[in-house]
């Protein structure tokens, strides 16, 4: 543990199992007042997106997962996969730690996916004294995983700030090398097989989570719900295996130790045709048994989720589409939500295993031709209305200041 001790906050919530309780308040609890969030996100993802880098973006993305659980010591803290970036809620005492992860892995994305990323700590604290809050819950698609789901605002006002220049962490000069451990990127674009993969981002229209949000996300789920596999993009077997190229050149630059690339690509190349191999054959080899691994990737998969508004990405036929897109029309025309959405033939997925004989190997979902992204430009090109500004307890008015970098 190296002296870090692990706060149960995120592993003490209670679970549930159906994803139709994202819009029940009871299932949400406060982060303890002294925590912190670290985020990060790719600058200017759109363009890279355009320059076909998706799989540069996701795992970009998820690599900030990856190196701020891996200083953690892999301890059981909340996130969110944002497609082209994330959100980790971390305790105090994970605070230095967390900002060596972040200053780390911004220079590893500069240097070996040549994409700029932006990172920042947020303390709980500045975010409560604009009114806001950050609220987690937790959702168990299987007995083996949990996903976060974030209410609140406080964690969309935070990501703002960051990319208004606050609270930032600067890159490394050290050059010191993230801890990606764990971090993969070995499948192929998942196809369509109901119409079309469809990146939905839906969040309220204007301050809050009030009853008519709440009854939109309700509805959109039911649509979903309709599909085969509620609109879950992976084959209820898994993904097809192949050697994924382009994943595994990403893979190896981030897992290679040393500089060691060309020797972690063949390793990687290795394994995967070994897990062909059992695959086809229907053999295990120990405790690892290819085509059950197949089926959890399918069951951990983090296809949908809630950060301060609803994010799927969804395999959806014509009609279902349709039906979902004048639900969110009709919506965003009464108020009640600004959305985005975007369409594309295929999904792409970029993973977390710390080992495969474990059954707790995390999978994010994401549009292979820019998903999550995509769907941000489209909503952040629509205007906000002017809600009222956060109150204090007093009832004033509170208006934000700009905070100091802690």
């Amino acid at each position: 543990m190296n002296g870090l001790k692990h706060d149960a906050f995120f592993s003490a919530l209670p679970v549930f199992t159906r994803f139709e309780g994202v819009t029940s308040d009871e299932n949400y609890s406060p982060l303890p007042d002294d925590w912190y969030l670290a985020l990060a996100d790719i600058v200017s993802s759109t363009e890279a997106i355009a320059a076909g880098r998706y799989k540069a973006v996701n795992m970009a993305g998820a690599s900030v997962i990856s190196a701020i659980l891996n200083a953690l010591d892999r301890a059981d803290y909340p996130f969110v996969f944002g497609g082209d970036g994330a959100c980790v809620a971390i305790p105090a005492d994970g605070l230095a730690r967390a900002r060596q992860a972040l200053a780390s892995v911004q220079s590893w994305v500069a240097e070996d996916l040549h994409l700029s990323l932006r990172a920042a700590l947020v303390p709980l604290a500045d975010i409560r004294a604009q009114g806001l809050d950050v609220r987690v819950a937790r959702f168990s698609p299987t007995e083996s995983v949990s996903y976060a789901m974030f209410s609140g605002g406080g964690a969309s006002w935070a990501e703002a700030q960051m990319k208004a220049g606050h609270y930032g962490v600067e890159a490394d000069e050290g050059r010191q090398r993230p801890d990606l451990a764990g971090l993969s990127c070995r499948w192929n674009p998942i196809e369509a097989q109901n119409g079309e993969i469809v990146s939905v981002i839906a969040v309220p229209a204007a301050h809050g989570n009030g009853p008519e949000f709440q009854s939109l996300v309700a509805d959109i789920i039911a649509i979903a719900g309709e599909q085969s596999r509620e609109g879950h993009p992976v084959p209820f077997e898994g993904p097809n295996l192949a050697l994924a190229l382009e994943g595994v050149a990403v893979e190896a630059r981030a897992t290679a130790s040393g500089g060691r690339i060309l020797r972690r690509k063949l390793a990687i190349a290795a394994q995967i045709g070994l897990t062909l191999a059992l695959h086809k054959l229907g053999l295990p080899l120990g405790s690892f048994d290819a085509r059950r691994y197949k089926r959890q990737v399918a069951a951990n998969t983090d296809f949908r989720k809630f950060d301060d508004g609803l994010k799927m990405t969804i395999d959806l036929d014509a009609a279902r589409l349709a039906r979902l897109e004048a639900r969110l029309q009709t919506a965003e025309a009464e108020g009640v939500c600004r959305y985005g959405l975007h369409r594309q033939a295929s999904a792409l997925m970029t993973c977390f295993v710390p080992t495969p004989l474990s059954h707790d190997h995390m999978h994010f979902i994401d549009g292979a031709n820019g998903g999550y992204a995509m769907a941000a430009a489209a909503l952040s090109g629509k205007s906000r209305p002017q809600a009222e500004p956060p109150r204090k307890a007093d009832g004033t008015s509170h208006v934000a200041s700009l905070p100091a970098t802690p």
